[in-house]
């Protein structure tokens, strides 16, 4: 059966590519009916008759000569009723698109992207889902509910806000049973506040009935209950109607979400601030940070950074133990806030590295009193359990807007400035000057080493494996980067990791990676190795390199290792970065077969959405997470939400830095599916996996053989 495509468009060619774009798609089904003004097609629209007047659905562009934009959209919408409406766009006027989306047009395509195939199908599916709509409509009119057999809980009223069904789940909530609640107004029954304002909010019931809609509560409503009991509740009211159409009542369906609403909360405070000290993060500081600079630039004042490092922590951390190393960085972090305004912020970027932002400081000066408090709190004896405790700190200074006007310049010259401090025999403070900055000019060096360490051979790959927690088995392993420097020895990543990030070396040194991976992969398979997943971190620079996808495709090729033995471990960072060309980044390598790893999860940014919204198939759960599981039950319960999220996403979970036995023991208790660490089996020069990718690790007792490879 034939359908007619109402076809709005004022440019001629535009109109006649769509025609030529559904003749091509074969589908003789679609009738088109051009018209170039939106007055032409409200007339066309105009009379009666299902689908008023044979038009199936509407094809617009919304700039039109005598209509243009979202107003467009608005006209059409009220003549066409119920007939949907698909937009063509210019990738220019995409926002207007959307919008209009947002306000009831089924979808939107671009003109640039345009082929009768998919045009053909998004005019099919719209005027499909139209017709089941209608049908589904009349059918919920016509049948009857039965209220009391779903889990959520359920109100009805008459037109004139009488309470007529409660059922189970809503008596419990309410308070009120069904035989009392009948026959009672709604705002009886039904007691609903706003969890701020602490004001009634408006009826949804009398507002579905008397606009004829579905209606919501507005967000962080609460129910109170008949004992004055209260509830975080979420929940939709729809008018119910005869066979005429007629309004006779209305039904409203809602749900408890106390818990979720707090485990919500929960997660978006455990993303912002620093899970030991609740500080908040670098995400959280950066935030600050760019709008004090813009509060500062607006109203000619200033601000400073103190970057604060507490000196030796590591020293301490070694000899006392983590447990006392953590209590003494909460002690240091509550002892920091005493020494600050509330309007400050007092953050935590990992390890013992503190920053501190000042707001409106009337002089860069100002910040040296700041300084020389922290440096007097802090040497002060620490009591953590039955230990006394000495620190001291190096502070860098940098101050808006001499030092820099940006936030990634001010935190880096303040940086800069705390390890002069520290050249300065520490427990001091230094403000920042370009020339006193000895660790840039090291890092300098190094970058000039690092720059010709691929052309000496000197970069090399150990290899840690990952253990199913069940059988035993290694089921991949995890290529990590060492550089063999001639005179400095190894050289751990942390210290020329980023430097080849900054400067761009990451690049070629990461397709450096990925080839000797993927060609030792191979290699061991070649030895008589049974195939193993190779896992590769890839850092944002790489990812946003141009030809990345190209690079992986070719390199699979030239090595013949199989694309889905290779496991690409990429950060939070780089999924909130460009969320749209990240998504076409991660498609394609995931078209490819490659399998795709969140590395270290829990410790960004990302909310819960981005997990649907990309093809990640593996959460590696930060080592962070893993080191206090056994004594901290907040760290305990996100390794085992995440395990358990990984489930229900069908998802991969890894737990990282498994380091004793009783870590390793919870995760297999708590199902997790697989751990690495060294626990497990520390780092492996090639030579030394061949052996481990023979043999199979008893489930409960035996554990890898520990070979060092330093």
């Amino acid at each position: 059966m034939s359908k007619t495509i109402l076809l709005i468009q004022d440019d001629a060619a535009g109109a006649k590519a769509v025609q030529k774009a559904l003749l091509g798609s074969g589908d003789g089904t679609l009738r088109i009916e051009w018209v170039r003004r939106c007055s032409k097609a409200l007339e066309r629209l105009k009379g009666n008759g299902t689908h008023v007047n044979g038009v199936d659905a509407v094809l617009v562009d919304l700039f039109l000569p005598d209509s243009r934009g979202i107003e467009t959209f608005e006209r059409l919408c009220k003549a066409a009723n119920d007939i949907p409406i698909l937009v063509l766009s210019t990738v220019r006027n995409e926002d207007t698109a959307k919008l209009a989306v947002q306000r009831g047009a089924q979808d939107y395509l671009l003109k640039n992207q345009l082929d009768g195939h998919v045009l053909t199908k998004a005019l099919r599916s719209m005027i499909e889902r139209a017709a089941n709509a209608e049908a589904l409509f009349v059918e919920k009119e016509r049948a009857q509910v039965t209220l009391d057999s779903i889990g959520d809980a359920v109100i009805c009223t008459d037109a004139a806000g009488l309470v007529t069904y409660i059922n189970a789940v809503a008596e419990g909530l309410t308070g009120w049973s069904r035989k009392e609640a009948a026959g009672r107004l709604l705002a009886d029954v039904f007691r609903v506040i706003n969890v701020d304002s602490r004001i009634l909010a408006r009826d949804p019931l009398g507002l579905a009935i008397s606009e004829n809609r579905t209606v919501n509560l507005p967000p962080n409503c609460i129910l109170v209950s008949r004992d004055g009991s209260e509830a975080g509740i979420e929940d939709s009211a729809a008018p119910i109607h005869d066979r005429r159409g007629n309004v006779t009542g209305a039904v409203i369906v809602f749900r408890d979400v106390t818990a979720s609403r707090a485990q919500s909360l929960r997660m978006s405070h455990l993303a912002q601030h620093d899970s030991l000290t609740d500080l908040p993060n670098r995400i959280l500081l950066n935030d600050r940070l760019i709008q004090a600079i813009g509060m500062a630039q607006r109203h000619g004042k200033k601000l400073a950074i103190l970057y604060v490092d507490i000196d030796r922590f590591k020293h301490i951390n070694d000899t006392a133990g983590h447990a006392a190393g953590d209590q003494l960085l909460q002690s240091v972090s509550k002892r920091l806030l005493d020494c600050v305004r509330s309007s400050d912020t007092v953050s935590r970027l990992g390890g013992d590295e503190f920053v501190i932002l000042l707001t409106e400081i009337a002089y860069a000066q100002d910040a040296a009193i700041t300084a020389e408090k922290i440096l007097a709190a802090l040497v002060e004896p620490h009591r953590i359990a039955q230990l006394e405790l000495h620190v001291s700190a190096s502070i860098g200074i940098a101050a808006y807007p001499q030092d820099g006007t940006t936030a990634e310049v001010l935190l880096k010259n303040a940086d800069a400035a705390m390890y002069q401090a520290k050249e300065c025999g520490r427990n001091n403070f230094q403000f920042f000057k370009a020339e006193m900055n000895q660790r840039l000019r090291e890092r300098h060096i190094l970058e000039s080493d690092l720059r010709r360490a691929l052309e000496r051979h000197e970069l090399e790959l150990h290899y840690q494996p990952k253990v199913n927690l069940r059988s035993g088995e290694i089921t991949g392993v995890e290529a990590l980067l060492r550089w063999r420097h001639p005179t400095r020895r190894l050289v751990p990543p942390a210290l020329f990791i980023s430097i080849a990030e900054e400067s761009g070396l990451i690049v070629p040194i990461g397709g450096w990676v990925l080839r000797e991976g993927c060609r030792q992969a191979k290699a061991w398979q070649a030895a008589g190795a049974p195939p193993v997943s190779m896992a590769i971190n890839v850092s944002p620079v790489e990812l946003r390199a141009r030809n990345f996808v190209a690079g992986v495709r070719e390199i699979l090729a030239e090595t013949g290792l199989a694309p889905q033995l290779l496991e690409l471990e990429i950060t939070e960072t780089f999924l909130m970065q460009d969320s749209l060309s990240t998504g076409l980044v991660l498609q394609e390598l995931k078209n490819m077969g490659i399998r795709l790893a969140l590395d270290d999860f829990g410790t960004g940014y990302s909310s819960l959405s981005f997990l649907k919204r990309f093809p990640i198939d593996t959460l590696k759960i930060d080592h962070s997470f893993v080191r206090n599981l056994t004594t901290d039950a907040d760290d305990a319960s996100i390794v085992s939400a995440v395990v358990n999220m990984g489930k229900s996403l069908n998802m991969g979970v890894v737990a990282e830095g498994v380091e004793t036995n009783e870590q390793y023991t919870f995760l297999r208790n708590h199902d997790c599916p697989e751990a690495q660490g060294n626990f497990l089996g520390q780092p492996l020069i090639p030579g030394a996996v061949i052996d481990l990718l023979t043999q199979r690790m008893p489930a409960q007792t035996s554990l890898f053989d520990k070979r060092s490879v330093r």
